[in-house]
């Protein structure tokens, strides 16, 4: 009996220390990150090569359409005008002047056409009597004719007062708008960016093919969109009307939405080993256009396609070769395996065969000596 029980503690002994060594000695499990399997967006994008910018749909650098001396400056920087607002006024008495003399003229004139028109038609009332009494010899020929002329007469002058009406009032026309040439007027309701004039200082048009500085720089605001270059080979994919996401490096974390809205018909040519297509995107919605001021940066996401509610994982997890790494429910250990894609961008890629819902798969693949067959277990959260 004691011989038995010797020998049964000398087996459990060395099984003991067999597992303590095989415990000892076995690999350690890695900790990785996990992902469960899941469904949800997958989207495929285009997206800008270079930054993009943002620009207003109106932009005008406005000069008077004349040369002259500033004499009135109704805005300043910031200021928001109206459609026809007057902006700024070069020294124009004279050509005021010419306007309020030409509609004297036609005041004048307006009381000469009453005057010769309300003689015209009492002489030529007067001559139909006198004509129907010749007729039953009551009054002497002279008379008649006598009368018939004079209505003639007052019915040219008349008529020559009517004419000298529409020249006077060609000439107020003719004066205002010489007038308005001193005018300069906002064409679209905007803000004004920059005044580059004062009261007293000569202003002048741009000569042909000599730029100079704008006397006022107007921007619409109330319209903006966003124009980015586009790699050539991702420009066929691209097409009117399709949806757009926008950010901006200075509102990190909004993202803005849009459509496209013109795509040029050629190929730049600026860089010649990175071809691109320029892109307009607008922005669609008025509550994105708040804060946004033309000029900034801007990068495009262009969706040409989406999927709703699919099969799907993050991309970090796929490796070359459409491969993800499947641990072991009981021990851990690692094994691959081939999957199907479809829908693709930087941030999940569509699962069509080879995932089920709810699996787990390891997202930190590339971890330094994460392989098949190796032991992994899922690393706790950081805490912060």
């Amino acid at each position: 009996m004691t011989k038995t029980v010797s020998r049964t503690l000398i087996v459990l002994f060395i099984l003991l220390l067999a597992g303590t060594v095989y415990w000892m000695t076995r690999t350690k499990a890695i900790p990785v990150d996990m992902y469960t399997v899941s469904r949800g967006v997958v989207e495929s994008t285009v997206s800008n090569t270079r930054a993009g910018t943002v620009k207003s749909c109106q932009r005008a650098k406005l000069a008077p359409a004349m040369g002259g001396q500033v004499d009135v400056l109704n805005v300043k920087k910031g200021d928001s005008v109206r459609t026809g607002q007057i902006l700024l006024e070069i020294w124009n008495r004279d050509l005021k002047a010419q306007v309020e003399l030409a509609e004297r003229e036609l005041r004048v004139n307006s009381s000469n056409v009453e005057d010769f028109c309300t003689r015209s038609d009492a002489a030529a009332r007067t001559a139909k009597r006198l004509l129907e009494l010749k007729a039953q010899g009551l009054v002497p020929v002279e008379s008649v004719d006598q009368a018939v002329s004079e209505s003639k007469a007052l019915e040219s002058r008349c008529q020559a007062a009517r004419d000298e009406r529409g020249v006077i009032q060609e000439k107020i026309t003719v004066a205002v708008a010489n007038l308005e040439r001193t005018r300069l007027r906002a064409p679209f309701p905007g803000v004004v960016a920059e005044v580059n004039t004062e009261v007293g200082e000569f202003v002048t048009p741009s000569p042909p093919g000599i730029p100079t500085l704008p006397a006022i720089d107007l921007i619409d605001q109330g319209c903006l969109y966003v124009t980015a270059p586009i790699d050539e080979v991702d420009a066929p994919r691209v097409t009117l009307g399709q949806e757009a996401r926008v950010t901006l490096d200075a509102f990190p974390g909004r993202e803005f939405h849009g459509t496209v809205r013109r795509i040029a018909p050629y190929v730049l040519e600026i860089e010649k080993q990175a071809r691109t297509v320029e892109v307009e995107v607008g922005l669609s919605k008025e509550d994105d256009l708040s804060g946004l001021l033309p000029g900034y940066s801007a990068d495009v996401e262009i969706i040409i396609d989406r999927r709703e509610n699919t099969l799907r994982i993050p991309a970090e997890a796929l490796l070359d070769g459409n491969r993800v790494l499947v641990p072991d429910a009981t021990d851990g250990t690692v094994q691959e395996r081939e999957v199907k894609t479809g829908l693709a961008n930087w941030n999940f890629a569509e699962i069509t065969e080879g995932l089920t819902e709810g699996e787990r798969i390891v997202l930190s693949a590339r971890k330094e000596g994460v392989k098949p067959g190796v032991r992994v277990t899922a690393e706790p959260p950081s805490r912060k």
